[in-house]
């Protein structure tokens, strides 16, 4: 039987992964092309334009666009430190410790995002009604943290369980207590890390659209912004300046947490 030779195979990997990264990268593109294209240039028969303009994130900007970022800003924020303040103390006990059904608790961490938002949705908010947080930046950050949870507690887990025990129990011989031993020692070699875990929570914030829009009327974040406005009016460059508006932080943060990432990723592998 004749084999394919070697280069055959370099060529078919090589043609997934630019039609991979096209079908990424592609849409991207004409988003950030096309928020800056003039109309009457959008409108004619031409496929690039020579000429820009930021009339259409102004335009967004003036209907609200500013206020809806800044309070995605605030919501990110918000369910990245109460994920962290809950999910932190979690995933270290997950990592170090040894005790009955430690498996199905991860189990059950994992299982509460088995069920769609729509299904909850209804009751949380009537929820909220009552608590008086509806339409409110905090019950949205909670509602978020709900969501953000499962995955800081796994993912923490992971990046603790990679740190060797013997450097924190080395911190207890020379006098260190366990929390002086988990805030001088563990932290700081968990920190790469746990940058990552926060910019993962903070997108998972920014991007979330259903909750943002069942749970606000008013002070709605800006991708429930963006479809409940945006997305209605009739000018498409408009359209493409929302998108580019709610991709451009995602790409910010992935830009900055690229070697994060790596490094988490190799922690959990350990």
């Amino acid at each position: 039987m004749i084999s394919a030779p070697a280069w055959m195979g370099d060529i078919a990997r090589y043609a997934f992964l630019a039609v991979l990264v096209s079908w990424i990268l592609v849409p991207l593109g004409i988003s950030i092309v096309y928020a800056f294209t003039p109309l009457d240039v959008y409108y004619s028969d031409a496929i690039l334009s020579t000429t820009f303009t930021l009339d259409h994130v102004r335009t967004l900007w003036v209907l609200g666009a500013g206020e809806a970022f800044l309070r995605s800003v605030a919501v990110g924020a918000m369910t990245v430190g109460i994920s962290f303040l809950l999910g932190l103390p979690g995933g270290y006990a997950l990592a170090r410790y040894v005790f009955p059904g430690r498996d199905a608790v991860k189990l059950a961490i994992i299982a509460t995002r088995m069920f769609p938002i729509i299904v909850i949705s209804v009751s949380l908010l009537k929820t909220f009604f009552a608590l008086g947080l509806n339409d409110t930046l905090v019950g949205l950050a909670l509602a978020h943290t709900a969501m953000a949870l499962p995955f800081v507690v796994i993912i923490t887990g992971s990046i603790f369980g990679g740190i060797p025990r013997e450097l924190e129990e080395a911190g207890m011989i020379f006098g260190l207590s366990s929390f002086m031993v988990f805030l001088r020692i563990t932290l700081p070699l968990a920190a790469p890390g746990l940058a990552a875990a926060g910019m993962f929570t903070f997108l998972l914030s920014w991007n979330e659209v259903f909750m943002a829009s069942v749970l606000t009327l008013v002070n709605r974040t800006l991708p429930a912004f963006i479809l409940n406005s945006a997305f209605a009016t009739p000018i498409e460059p408009i359209r493409f300046a929302a998108a580019f508006m709610l991709i451009l932080p995602a790409l910010v943060f992935m830009f900055l947490a690229r070697r994060y990432l790596v490094t988490m990723w190799a922690m959990a592998a350990r």
